[in-house]
């Protein structure tokens, strides 16, 4: 029997998610997690096939979260599960590892797909993810000045240019305004930006957002 790790801070999320699954694919062994540690304390103590991961959880970012189950567990396949646009973290999630990308207001069947395609040994992309690499190999071979952000410095620059206040942002994140403060420094000084104008008119011009 598989056994699939659910790790989402909503409790009526994971409940929707374990029940389509099953639904579709049968019988299936869960464990749940509502916060990053819980993960990554279920991922070290225990043997799972697939973890489906939430994006965005208190304290670290998922990708970050990631990041430390390809360390622990090379072999263990991550679904990224996300309120975002494939075009804001999929291929990011893609290159830090993960097995797949999925949006959470997919249909029902394309999250059946794609978990079906990842404990048979694949990789999950949708068309979107595709043309968003597509895409990426036509821009060339220069890198972007925000990859070369972090995860969590990334999440910043895309909410500062769209308006949100280091004080909302900090509520977002879960983290303090005096370490939000902080890594917009870094994105500033890193991109070579003098202000929040420049910083929102290269986000528009490299479509990080709508």
């Amino acid at each position: 029997m598989k056994r699939i790790l659910v790790a989402d801070d909503h409790a009526i999320v994971r409940k929707g998610l374990k029940e389509t699954l099953e639904e579709e694919l049968g019988r299936l062994l869960f464990g749940e997690a509502e916060n990053n540690q819980q993960v990554l304390e279920k991922v070290w103590k225990e043997n799972w096939d697939l973890v489906m991961l939430d994006i965005n959880m208190e304290q670290r970012s998922g990708l970050e979260v990631l990041g430390e189950i390809r360390k622990a567990r090379p072999g263990l396949p991550v679904l990224i599960l996300s309120m975002y646009p494939v075009g804001e973290f999929g291929v990011r999630a893609l290159k830090l590892g993960a097995a797949g990308y999925i949006n959470k207001q997919s249909a029902p069947e394309e999250l059946v797909t794609a978990v079906r395609s990842v404990l048979a040994g694949g990789r999950y992309i949708s068309a979107a993810l595709a043309d968003r690499l597509a895409a990426d190999v036509q821009r060339g071979t220069e890198i972007p000045l925000h990859q070369s952000l972090s995860t969590r410095e990334d999440q910043v620059l895309r909410m500062i240019a769209r308006g949100r206040t280091l004080k909302e942002i900090a509520a977002t994140l879960s983290i303090s305004v005096k370490t939000v403060g902080t890594y917009h420094t870094r994105i500033l000084a890193k991109m070579g930006l003098s202000n929040d104008i420049q910083l929102t008119r290269y986000a528009l011009l490299n479509k990080l957002v709508d």
